[in-house]
């Protein structure tokens, strides 16, 4: 029996879901919890060979169902979800150790993002081409249609197991691409359990296909494999371009890290701005591509808001994150706590000043406010994906602006001010693909387009942006004699 913890459900998947349905051919992978360690379940590892196997009868799904019924079944698996949101929640508690409402979240969001991605397969069409418009279209009307790529091939990460999967898979059902997924390998059982919902509602066996397993077997052989021809990653910067410069010919979706950067004016609410974000720079130990990483705040007002910021983080409830109090869980693993932890010791090294935490106290790092962070620390240049807030001031809106730019990445960043026109200024003046105002950058709808700017990425999520890279325009002309 794959299921180890009695905390899951006993009916939750833990094989391969290969074209025959779910399979357990093996029990190699271990999941555990990463709070308590306790083993969760023995998941099926999956390898090249299943690759190859769920590539080939994906292609067998093309031409795809008609876009009525693609559309039907992304429906009912999201009256499905919200049915059973409390056992999706408490899956991507256990796995990804995300406090227990924080989980809650994801799951209603996993529902909003089927249900708009089926609103994206009732809608899509092409457009008219105005031939009119010159001598040489005269006589002809033209039209494009939107057909599928073909196969996409997903590589989801641990931090949002389940949304960050329906990110991938609801949109390539509304587009007409069939779908092999490898999803992280420390949080597979959430894309499983979402994976037996589709089933459920009535997507063909071998439409999607879902395979755990680990980036060198399973993720390369996905890649690679000549089957697939849009590969949908979501990751590190390293392993995100590497599959860009090793696949040139094929299309590549990605979005990646980054090192969100929050501008605060003097004239800001600075009571709002604190409040906003500390719950979001430690929002799943901070561990989210926008989390709140720096704030650069107008030098009159620093003094007062580092203030009001180190109060809010100090009274954020940090343990088990299946306790309906807790704000802050752990870090995925070990690994990850020991990278942080040495981050900020080397921010310490460099001069900044731990505010607040900077300790592990129970296996848990503690929220972690710096004060004068520079560009040159890893806390700033680089993304810390945990529970870490570095401050500094500015004196002027061109240093401000420097300051947030002075990044490789590029993926959301946030203002605080009371003027519109020194908002809108910055939002023109910010390398990135969202800038959000008088709120903090962590937000995401699930229907905006989402993504990135220089080393973030190349593509925009959501499902009406995402189904138009998973589909193809095809010319059609048509003669009008006379």
């Amino acid at each position: 029996m794959g299921v180890i913890s009695h905390h899951l459900d006993p009916t939750q998947p833990t094989g391969l879901l290969l074209p025959g349905g779910f399979a357990q051919p093996n029990e190699d992978l271990v999941v555990a919890a990463p709070y308590s360690g306790e083993p969760l379940a023995r998941v099926a590892l999956a390898g090249p060979g299943d690759v190859d196997v769920c590539v080939r009868a994906a292609e067998a799904h093309l031409p795809p169902p008609l876009a009525d019924e693609r559309a039907a079944v992304l429906e009912r698996a999201a009256v499905l979800v919200r049915e059973r949101s409390e056992a999706f929640a408490r899956t991507i508690c256990l796995e990804a150790g995300k406090p227990i409402a924080q989980a809650r979240g994801e799951a209603a969001r996993c529902v909003d993002t089927l249900t708009f991605a089926a609103v994206e397969a009732r809608r899509l069409a092409g457009e008219v081409v105005p031939m009119a418009g010159s001598a040489a279209g005269r006589g002809k009307l033209a039209f494009t249609i939107r057909e599928p790529v073909g196969v996409v091939g997903a590589i989801s990460p641990f931090n949002f197991p389940l949304n960050l999967v329906a990110h991938k898979v609801a949109p390539a059902i509304a587009a007409g691409c069939p779908v092999v997924l490898k999803p992280a390998e420390q949080t597979p059982l959430s894309a499983l359990l979402l994976a037996a919902v589709l089933l459920e509602a009535g997507l063909p066996p071998g439409y999607l296909t879902v395979l755990p397993g680990y980036g060198e077997g399973a993720g390369r052989a996905l890649v690679d494999h000549p089957g697939t021809r849009l590969i949908s990653f979501t990751g590190s910067p390293p392993v995100g371009w590497g599959i860009r410069e090793r696949q040139p010919r094929k299309a590549v979706a990605l979005e990646l890290g980054n090192s969100t950067p929050v501008i605060v004016a003097a004239d800001a609410d600075l009571d709002r701005a604190a409040a906003r974000l500390a719950a979001s720079g430690f929002t799943h130990a901070g561990q989210s591509c926008i989390s709140v990483q720096r704030v650069y705040v107008e030098r009159p007002a620093y003094a007062a808001f580092l203030e009001r910021f180190a109060a809010r983080v100090e009274d954020l409830v940090v343990g088990d994150p299946m306790d309906e109090r807790t704000d802050v869980g752990p870090l995925i693993d070990e690994e990850a706590r020991e990278r942080v932890v040495a981050w900020v010791g080397e921010a310490v090294d460099r001069g900044a000043r731990v505010v607040t935490g900077g300790r592990v106290q129970d296996g848990l790092l503690r929220p972690t406010v710096l004060d004068g962070i520079t560009s040159d620390m890893k806390v700033a240049g680089h993304e810390v994906f945990g529970p870490v807030v570095g401050c500094a001031p500015y004196d002027t809106e061109d240093e401000a602006v420097a300051l947030a730019n002075a990044s490789p990445y590029g993926l959301q960043a946030g203002v605080f001010t009371a003027r519109v026109d020194r908002a809108l200024t910055w939002a023109r003046r910010l390398q990135f693909g969202g800038v959000v105002v008088n709120e903090t950058p962590t937000f995401r709808a699930d229907q905006q387009p989402y993504g990135g700017v220089k080393g973030s990425g190349n593509t925009r999520e959501g499902p009406a942006y995402a189904v138009r890279a998973m589909t193809e325009p095809r010319l059609v002309i048509i003669d009008l004699p006379g």
